[in-house]
């Protein structure tokens, strides 16, 4: 939709759409669901207590706000694991392509490769045609749950992450909390609230929801499928009553050292 349509995309839809005007659009009217925390995930109280003020904007706006309950079959480990086996396969195909042409990342340079990485790279190359249908049955329950939500509402929105930003590692192998809230999630995907998502295709943005101690908090604002206007919109609505533009100011002016 950004570059336009290209036919040798089988994905690519025939749809001239202009979002120039989007961020204008007005949500008056609009039915917006709130998630706490997509009812699978913990959710540092802080963060939580953040984006719960700022949804309430979009009733200023003229949108209804209500809380919804979302339910899983699965809980938020197995959905952070279900996205990395899922991620595995894109990664298998870069490595084996370099090794066609003479580059032999894993014979050659595995021990530069973070451990939680490798991990994952050798249980994609052990999986299954079955695992792989076991998974896409796991994808498929989580985009039926997600839908339900857009039967009555015009927008979901949930926090961005469950914590906040974490110090960057030393040893440059930088991974997110272990637990929060007392529970354990996997520290390189489970404290996010956005690969969801990657499941199922539904356009979604970050905007700033606030910010803890200098530290921002971010909430994601959902649409449904094709619906990126409407996310856009949304956003733009959001930005008008709460103005974020102070926010990358004070992000400029943190010290990266």
């Amino acid at each position: 939709m950004l570059a336009g349509y290209d036919d040798r995309d089988p994905f690519a839809l025939d749809d001239p759409v202009s979002l120039a005007g989007a961020t204008r659009r007005s949500i008056r009217g609009w039915r917006i669901a709130y998630s706490p925390d997509f009812g699978a995930f913990p959710v540092d109280r802080r963060v939580a207590s953040v984006v719960q003020r700022a949804v309430q904007a979009f009733e200023e706006a003229g949108a209804v706000v209500e809380e919804v309950a979302l339910t899983f079959d699965h809980d938020q480990r197995e959905l952070s694991d279900l996205w990395c086996r899922l991620i595995t396969p894109l990664n298998i195909e870069g490595i084996e392509g370099l090794k066609e042409q003479g580059v032999d990342l894993l014979g050659e340079h595995r021990d530069d490769f973070p451990p939680e990485y490798l991990r994952w790279i050798d249980e994609g190359y052990r999986m299954s045609a079955l695992d792989v249908l076991r998974d896409q049955r796991m994808r498929t329950h989580v985009y039926d749950q997600i839908q339900q939500v857009f039967r009555t509402h015009d927008l979901l929105v949930t926090p961005t992450l469950g914590a906040l930003p974490v110090d960057n590692a030393a040893d440059g192998n930088t991974v997110g909390p272990n637990s929060i809230e007392g529970v354990e999630v996997d520290p390189l995907i489970g404290w996010c609230l956005t690969y969801l998502l990657n499941f199922t295709g539904h356009p979604a943005a970050s905007v700033p929801a606030g910010d803890i101690d200098g530290l921002p908090v971010g909430m994601q604002l959902i649409g449904r499928r094709y619906g990126d206007a409407d996310v856009l919109a949304a956003s733009g609505a959001f930005e008008r009553l709460r103005p974020w533009q102070d926010a990358f100011a004070r992000c400029a002016a943190r010290p990266l050292g």
